[in-house]
């Protein structure tokens, strides 16, 4: 079997790119300039991918398009994947099988980058984490890159970034699937079902998540969730230093970050720094408590001051499409969670507001029950309005956990704000928290969030 691992030389390599997204148009153009051969291929037609396949051909790249596109890996041994495609499709494990190099985006950066990395991971409250992370390091006077999972692709600039800068990373389980190198320092927030329609299975899943911290050595950090029970096992098999955080209390350790009788501490080397006090923390939720220590700990590793990590810490209110404020109106106030894309997430939404509420849910299926969400859509909801292919299976699973409220079915998002502000009572909160991805109707969740944002907007006082 071929044993080559990133980074390879790409001058006079023939590679071939699996899917044309953004950050794959993105790294199809730094492998041109590394001087590699590409083909790059998708399921959409060249008449479907319009002006993108037009500009691809431009660059001298060939097109495998529709239903054979998968054709040109078996004669490619460098391959790199768009990161949200199912890894045991038989034409990739036919590939790996003869040794091929199965490579992606976020690997090649890791790979490539001088600077120091943070990877951040997890199946909830990942992109809150990162971007606190990003605003405390720029916040200390530090050059601060944010991408991986949100953001502009970082590949083409990435060899550009000095050895003194920070690049902080969101990594979804997707990516982290195809990197061969572990950032230096590593966080994980916690582990729940979730992309079980492209994972085969969630030991999968785990796994995946664990490559954040398995490729570590021993003067790198991991960062765990000492509060979720799967995510502090972690740390048996880590091979570097382990900080544990926890809003339940002091988690133990020499480093640790927690919230000891409503103050938010961090410890290191046995030393405490109380840093602010729960109060001050302007983010919704318990959960983004966790969030906020996640990012404590990651950012004082990394050499931020105390005055920058109170500073963000004590104004940040979040990022768009999270539990976002979006309007009050005739005495109800509608919330944006559209990136709420698993149940876990919807429950974090559902735990932080108060009842009654007016909840929007529903989407395309990623192969998650929905039973975590049925407590509290019986205790919390008034009137649940249900969307999209999954609108079965969660009706099914609150009913069975004791809802008795009337349930409405929306043709679409319009309809779904519509039958909201039908059914609103002053005092109410509407929320969209779908608990689902968005793929039946939008091509990702920030524009489903943003045309909810839009129609409720719009709605008449």
């Amino acid at each position: 079997m071929n044993e080559e691992v990133l980074p390879v030389q790409l001058q006079g390599r023939d590679a071939v790119v699996v899917g044309i997204g953004v950050s794959n148009m993105a790294l199809i153009r730094y492998l041109l300039q590394k001087g590699a051969r590409v083909t790059a291929c998708d399921r959409r037609t060249e008449s479907d991918l319009g002006e993108r396949a037009a500009e691809l051909k431009a660059l001298g790249v060939a097109l495998s398009t529709g239903p054979d596109y998968l054709a040109p890996l078996a004669a490619h041994d460098l391959i790199f994947l768009t990161p949200g495609m199912p890894k045991h499709l038989p034409e990739i494990a036919q590939a790996r099988a003869r040794g091929a190099v199965v490579a992606g985006e976020a690997g090649l950066v890791l790979e490539a980058c001088q600077a120091q990395t943070i990877g951040i991971t997890g199946s909830a409250g990942k992109t809150t984490t990162t971007t606190l992370i990003g605003e405390i390091l720029k916040e200390s006077a530090r050059e601060t890159y944010v991408g991986g999972n949100i953001g502009t692709p970082l590949i083409e600039r990435v060899e550009s970034i000095p050895p003194e800068a920070a690049v902080v990373l969101e990594l979804s389980s997707f990516q982290l699937q195809l990197v061969q190198r572990s950032p230096q320092i590593a966080l994980v927030t916690n582990i729940s079902p979730n992309h079980l329609d492209i994972h085969a299975s969630m030991d999968e899943y785990v796994e995946a998540k664990k490559n954040i911290f398995r490729f570590q050595g021993a003067q790198d950090w991991v960062i765990l969730n000492h509060g979720d029970e799967l995510v502090r096992s972690f740390a048996q098999e880590a091979r570097s230093r382990v900080v544990f955080f926890s809003r339940h209390g002091d988690p133990g350790g020499t480093d640790a970050a927690f919230i000891r009788n409503d103050l938010v501490i961090w410890r290191r080397n046995g030393q405490e720094y109380p840093t602010l006090r729960v109060a001050e923390v302007k983010l919704l939720g318990l959960h983004n408590l966790e969030n906020v220590l996640a990012a404590m700990a990651a950012t004082y590793l990394a050499g931020a001051s105390m005055e920058a990590v109170r500073q963000v810490l004590t104004s940040f209110t979040g990022v768009e499409h999270r539990l976002e404020p979006v309007r009050e109106l005739a005495g109800t106030k509608w919330y944006n969670d559209s990136k709420a894309t698993s149940p876990t997430e919807a429950v974090a939404a559902l735990q932080t507001l108060h009842a009654p509420i007016v909840l929007i849910a529903g989407g395309s299926d990623k192969g998650i029950p929905f039973d975590p969400m049925a407590a509290l859509v019986a205790e919390k909801v008034r009137v649940l309005i249900l969307t999209g292919p999954t609108a079965p299976k969660i009706e099914a699973a609150v009913r069975q956990g004791g809802y008795m409220g009337p349930v409405h079915r929306a043709t679409d998002m319009a309809d779904a704000v519509r039958l909201a502000r039908q059914a609103a009572a002053v005092g109410d909160n509407v929320l969209l928290s779908p608990g689902c991805a968005s793929f039946d109707a939008y091509r990702n969740f920030e524009e489903r969030g943003r045309h909810y944002k839009q129609l409720v907007q719009a709605l008449p006082e």
